[in-house]
């Protein structure tokens, strides 16, 4: 295949997407950890850069649609395999602007939703609006409200939680010894269902419940007896305070942040990526398909791309999550993690519409509001919705600009 100008610049403009990831998506989900003080930023990009990496590169999906979505039916570009290339490739761009200009203003929004607005207008400009499935923006739409409120509930349960029994208890020690084991069991138990039951596409994790439900109850059990047997035979510190707490906590947290890394690098990278491998795949068959193989190296550019995102720009959104919206801890960014890393769960299975950045978001307010609303900051809640709200519009809007761009420039 030969490698044509326009190849070149589609592959810099997929590295420019991974970067905007990664200093977007990326730092968003080592926001709680940063700001929590469980990592140091240094220590949220080694994790990221190894977990994002390996989920990536070993486990991410091979196979992703041309167009995300649905949006446009690919059989209108069957005879004009360059116009759509360079939607694809315009597509990437205004998805990428819109990221980057987000991440200037710390404001963390979903990268799915940014590639599905630049879809749309790509298909404005290409097929027409009467040609756009509408539909699948309904879900989009319910997703702004039950993402941020599911993941936010069952972020404030476990924060309440963990608050009155432990924080707050007479002897915080005591209380950490008898009800540490049951959280880490739980942790287990849901970590190990979203990879087993949940499933890793490209490692055909995907077993019915009656299977995974009682392997992941025995791995969670496992885990909670091990930590009550190391907490048991620990002499009793003298001292022990709340700090104390927040340390164990904390180590929880890193767990957490590691599993959201590796699950974020497994599925949703090369989702992202995917429109670069279907512009590869088009340019080197001549006709278009309606799933893209990812080669390797691809996913390789979409790893190295994200982590250098988050390495050189992720500060910004990492301070927003981690220190704007309301004071973080190791128990509450726990809390957060949780919660949001449950609903993803549960609302794949359910089929319910979900945005994994809005629902971490939702998370991180629940913990605030567990502590009553001045623990908010409310004017940067409201920023944030606005730019949830934009996302779509903006996206497209520049998409547009830069198809006629695209188009001028490449024919």
């Amino acid at each position: 295949m030969e490698l044509t100008p326009f190849l070149i610049f589609a592959l810099a403009v997929g590295l420019f997407m991974a970067w905007n990831i990664g200093a977007n998506d990326v730092a968003n989900a080592m926001g709680t950890s940063v700001g929590s003080g469980a990592l140091t930023l240094k220590q949220a990009i080694l994790v990221a850069a190894v977990f994002e990496f390996l989920g990536a590169v070993l486990v991410g999906a091979h196979v992703t649609e041309t167009i995300k979505g649905e949006i446009i039916s690919p059989g209108f570009f069957a005879d004009d395999p360059m116009a759509f290339m360079t939607g694809m490739a315009a597509a990437l761009l205004g998805a990428a602007i819109w990221l980057l200009v987000a991440t200037a203003l710390g404001l963390p929004v979903s990268t799915t939703h940014s590639i599905v607005g630049a879809v749309v207008g790509f298909g404005l400009v290409s097929v027409g609006w009467r040609d756009i499935s509408w539909d699948t923006l309904g879900p989009i739409v319910v997703s702004w409200v039950v993402s941020p409120l599911c993941g936010g509930l069952l972020a404030f349960l476990m924060f309440t939680f963990v608050r009155r029994r432990i924080i707050l208890a007479e002897d915080p020690y005591g209380a950490t010894v008898r009800w540490s084991p049951y959280l880490v069991a739980l942790v287990g138990f849901t970590l190990g269902l979203s990879i087993l039951y949940k499933g890793l596409r490209n490692l055909n994790l995907d077993f019915p419940f009656h299977v995974a439900g009682p392997m992941c109850l025995a791995i969670g059990a496992a885990l909670g007896l091990a930590m009550r047997a190391w907490l048991v035979r620990r002499p009793r510190p003298t001292g022990y305070s709340v700090g104390a707490v927040e340390r164990l906590f904390a180590g929880l947290q890193v767990v957490t942040a590691c599993y959201v890394a590796f699950a974020h690098g497994a599925n949703d990278v090369a989702n992202a990526i995917g429109p670069i491998a279907a512009i590869v795949q088009t340019a080197r068959d001549g006709v278009l398909a309606a799933e893209a193989t990812v080669p390797i190296g691809i996913l390789v550019l979409g790893g190295v791309g994200i982590v250098v995102g988050l390495a050189t720009w992720g500060y910004k959104v990492i301070d927003t999550v981690g220190h704007k919206i309301t004071s973080m801890t190791p128990t509450r960014g726990f809390s957060a993690e949780f919660g949001a890393a449950t609903t993803v769960l549960l609302a794949s299975r359910l089929g319910l519409p979900i945005s994994t950045t809005h629902t971490l978001i939702g998370a991180v307010i629940g913990v605030g509001f567990a502590r009553g609303m001045a623990a908010l900051n409310l004017r940067v809640i409201r920023h944030i919705v606005y730019s949830w709200v934009i996302t779509i519009p903006a996206a497209a809007l520049v998409t547009v600009v830069s198809w006629y761009a695209l188009r001028a420039v490449f024919g």
